[in-house]
C-alpha cells in the first residue's frame, strides 16, 4: 500500500493525493488542501484517473472492518477540524497581513513537515519524477488555487468562502467532458446545476449582499478542477514524491512575490501563522490515514462537516452568523456533491 498526499497549502483548499494500491486493484485520490476541495470533491473523476475523491475505495477485508471504517470515520471528522481551525487563523492573519503572506505562511510550515520526511525515506530519489515539467506545472496550480482561497477569505466570511469552493466537483464534471472524453448523463448534469444555483444562493448576484470578492473561490476552485484533472497523467509517480513537489514548488512560487509583499508580523500573527500551517499539515495526515481504514464512499458524506464546524468557529472567533441563503445554499452544494459521488460509485460497481 502506497499512501501520500499533495497538498495545496491553503485550506480551503485541502488537496491530497493518494494512490492506494492492493493486489490488482487500484484506486486514487486527490482531495483537497489545504482547504477545499473537499475530499468528496471529485468523484466525478473516471475511475482510472486520479480524482480529489474516488467513487469508492477498496478497502482489504479484515476481520475488524467495521471498527476500522469508525476509525477512519472519526479521523476524517478530526481532519474537519483542523483543516478549519487553519482557515479561521488564516482569515485572522488577513486583517493585518497581505492574503499571499498568510499563504506563504500554510506553504512554510507545509514544506517544514513535508520535505524531511520525503528526503528521509527516499534519500537522494526524494525528488526523482519523470515528469518534471508536469509536477511544477500542478504545484503552481495548487498554490494558486490556494491563494485565491485566502483572497477570498480576506473579504468573505469563513462560511461563504468555504461554501463556494465546494464547487470544484461540478467545475470537474464539466472539464471532464473536453479533457478526459467523458460521457456525463443527464442525472449527473441535474446534480451540476442543483450545485450551482447553491453557490448562486450564497453569492446572490444581483442583491446588495453580492460582492465580486466571490470571485475568488470560484476561480479557486476552477484552478484546483484542472489540477485535479491534470493528475492523472501522473498516476504512475511516488504519491510522497508529488507531495513534495507540490509543497516545495509552492513554498518557492510564493517565496518570489514575498519581497512585493512583506510585512514584519509579530509574535501574534507569527503564532497564527504556526496555526495556519499545522492545522492543514495535521488535517492532510488524518485523511491519509482515514483513507486507509474505510471506503470513500463510507467518508465523503462526513466531509461537509467541514462546513458546519468553520461555520461554528468563525462564529466563536469572529462572531459571524451565517445567512440564512448562506446556510441554504450549503445544503444545495453539499447535497449535490454527495448524489455526483453516490452516481459515479454506481458506475464503478457497474464496470
Amino acid at each position: 500500500m502506497r499512501i501520500a498526499g499533495s497538498v495545496d497549502g491553503s485550506t480551503a483548499f485541502h488537496y491530497l493525493k493518494i494512490e492506494v494500491s492492493m493486489d490488482d486493484r487500484s484506486v486514487r485520490l486527490l482531495s483537497d488542501s489545504m482547504s477545499p476541495p473537499p475530499p468528496t470533491a471529485a468523484a466525478t473523476i473516471p475511475a482510472d484517473s486520479t480524482a480529489p475523491v474516488p467513487p469508492d475505495m477498496a478497502v482489504e477485508r479484515r476481520p475488524h472492518a467495521r471498527d476500522a471504517s469508525l476509525v477512519g470515520i472519526g479521523l476524517i471528522v478530526a481532519s474537519t477540524i483542523f483543516f478549519s481551525l487553519g482557515d479561521v487563523a488564516a482569515k485572522a492573519m488577513t486583517a493585518t497581513l497581505p492574503p499571499l503572506q498568510v499563504a506563504w505562511f500554510r506553504y512554510l510550515f507545509f514544506c517544514m513537515l513535508v520535505v524531511p520526511t520525503v528526503i528521509v525515506m527516499h534519500r537522494g530519489q526524494a525528488f526523482a519524477t519523470r515528469r518534471p515539467h508536469l509536477q511544477v506545472i500542478r504545484g503552481l496550480m495548487v498554490s494558486m488555487s490556494a491563494a485565491c482561497f485566502i483572497l477570498g477569505l480576506s473579504y468573505l466570511q469563513v462560511a461563504d468562502n468555504t461554501a463556494i469552493v465546494y464547487l470544484s466537483p461540478l467545475f470537474i464534471t464539466a472539464l471532464s467532458i473536453p479533457i478526459l472524453g467523458e460521457k456525463v448523463g443527464l442525472r449527473r448534469w441535474t446534480a451540476t446545476a442543483v450545485g450551482f444555483s447553491g453557490v448562486l444562493l450564497v453569492v446572490r448576484p444581483g442583491s446588495d449582499a453580492f460582492q465580486l470578492a466571490a470571485l475568488f473561490p470560484v476561480t479557486s476552485a476552477l484552478i484546483w478542477a484542472f489540477g485535479a484533472l491534470l493528475t492523472r497523467h501522473m498516476s504512475d509517480e511516488r504519491p510522497e514524491t508529488t507531495l513534495a513537489w507540490t509543497a516545495l514548488t509552492g513554498f518557492i512560487s510564493l517565496s518570489l512575490l514575498m519581497p512585493f509583499v512583506w510585512v514584519d508580523p509579530n509574535l501574534q500573527e507569527t503564532g497564527l501563522g504556526f496555526i495556519n500551517g499545522l492545522g492543514s499539515a495535521i488535517g492532510h495526515t488524518f485523511v491519509v490515514f482515514a483513507f486507509r481504514r474505510a471506503p470513500a464512499s463510507t467518508l465523503a458524506p462526513f466531509s461537509y462537516i467541514h462546513l458546519l464546524f468553520s461555520t461554528t468557529l468563525a462564529y466563536l472567533v469572529f462572531g459571524n452568523v451565517p445567512a440564512v441563503w448562506t446556510v441554504a445554499g450549503g445544503i444545495l452544494i453539499a447535497a449535490s456533491g454527495l448524489y455526483i459521488a453516490h452516481r459515479e460509485r454506481l458506475r464503478h460497481r457497474a464496470r
